[in-house]
């Protein structure tokens, strides 16, 4: 695949509860693709680019080939989102906590990078990042 291609990126997370799950993701201000939910999955919209899709956990074994594993209890992957300021990072965490989400770390702050993160209803980790714009080499 070339470097400078252009391609989407489709996240899937096994869920306990479906519906709590998107319930928990709709306050923290995500949308869904109606055309691709059922009782067993959901696309979470993140940018024209990149989407979640939550499964049942029967679901996602449609697709696994090894055994779940309890992300409570390991962690599988991290999470990483971008945010527009320090500000949007902090109100994300604070609606996740609120929304019933746990705290995974305390705040890091690199002066030009700035991140927070939380545990999902499932225990998936979750980082919400934000990078000083200035301090990117184009």
């Amino acid at each position: 695949m070339a470097a400078n291609r252009t391609c989407k990126i489709f996240v899937n997370l096994p869920v306990k509860d479906l519906k709590k799950s998107i319930e928990f993701f709709t306050q923290l201000g995500f949308g869904f693709n109606a055309q691709f939910t059922d009782d067993t999955a959901t696309s979470m919209i993140l940018s024209e680019e990149a989407y979640v899709m939550l499964l049942t956990e029967a679901r996602f074994k449609d697709f696994a080939r090894k055994p779940l594993s309890d992300a409570r209890t390991s962690t599988g992957g991290i999470f990483a989102l971008s945010a527009n300021s320090r500000a949007d990072v902090d109100e994300v965490v604070k609606k996740a906590i609120a929304a019933g989400g746990k705290h995974a770390a305390d705040p890091i702050d690199h002066g030009f990078m700035y991140g927070w993160s939380f545990y999902d209803l499932d225990g998936h980790h979750w980082e919400v990042v934000w990078m000083d714009p200035a301090s990117i080499q184009k």
